[in-house]
């Protein structure tokens, strides 16, 4: 079994040095959902390896090619390319704040090996989409990201008779006429901006809702704390103060 080999699409999530030349992998793939690999010989002192270790970039989109074995926990890459080339993410620092808060996101709320290929190609889009996109939908991309991704792992958000209330119980999930006894609720400007961001279908559609920054930040607050409640084991976001504080106008 060991020497069958497959083809499958992978978005790396995480990498960390092993040994002299090698990594070790996290990566959300298409056929396997999260697995890991190591890499062996990416990391040589030479220009030719230092070129290969660059494709494991927390975010890069690969084709790889694996020998997989449901009972290991850590599986072997025998070739590995390219699957979509950035544009601009890696080189353009806003851009690559959101995508670092992408991944940290699905870092958190991926534990298991289950595939999900419906997960994997709404990431992939988003990332596509995230390099092609223009300032103004880059701004508010970290909210779309986080609102859609809700759905994959059923908490998403209820969006019933949202219109007729402007209240958002950020513990139960909807909009509610009355005042909820405990603090984690949105009102007002804010809860208003959720109902229209949760009608966004696809990221050009941003552009269409004006935010300051400060309204944008609340919101990202509120959504942060909507996955800490609904997420087991979830933590604050280590790259949301960052990805803020680069924002800041």
């Amino acid at each position: 079994m060991s020497n069958v080999l497959h083809k499958t699409k992978a978005v790396v999530l995480r990498t960390v040095k092993y040994g002299e030349t090698s990594l070790i992998v996290s990566a959300y793939t298409e056929l396997y959902g999260l697995q890991s690999y190591i890499v062996q010989g990416v990391r040589s002192s030479t220009k030719k390896g230092t070129g290969k270790a660059n494709y494991f970039q927390p975010g890069s989109i690969l084709e790889l090619v694996v020998y997989h074995q449901e009972m290991k926990n850590l599986q072997r890459i025998k070739e590995f390319k390219w699957s979509y080339l950035y544009e601009q993410v890696f080189a353009d620092i806003i851009k690559n704040s959101v995508l670092l808060f992408m991944v940290e996101l699905l870092q958190k709320c991926i534990k298991e090996p289950e595939n999900n290929p419906d997960l994997f190609y709404f990431v992939e889009d988003a990332l596509m989409q995230l390099d092609k996109a223009d300032d103004a939908v880059t701004a508010n991309f970290p909210i779309y990201f986080a609102l859609h991704l809700t759905g994959f792992f059923g908490f998403q958000l209820n969006t019933e008779a949202a219109e007729q209330r402007s209240i958002l119980d950020l513990q139960e999930g909807s909009f509610v006429k009355d005042y909820p006894q405990h603090v984690y609720y949105v009102d007002g400007k804010t809860a208003e901006l959720f109902r229209e961001l949760l009608k966004v279908m696809q990221p050009v559609e941003l552009n269409e809702i004006p935010m300051n920054y400060l309204q944008r930040r609340q919101i990202l607050e509120s959504i942060e704390t909507y996955y800490l409640l609904h997420v087991p084991e979830f933590s604050k976001l280590k790259s949301l103060p960052v990805l803020q504080q680069i924002m800041e106008p």
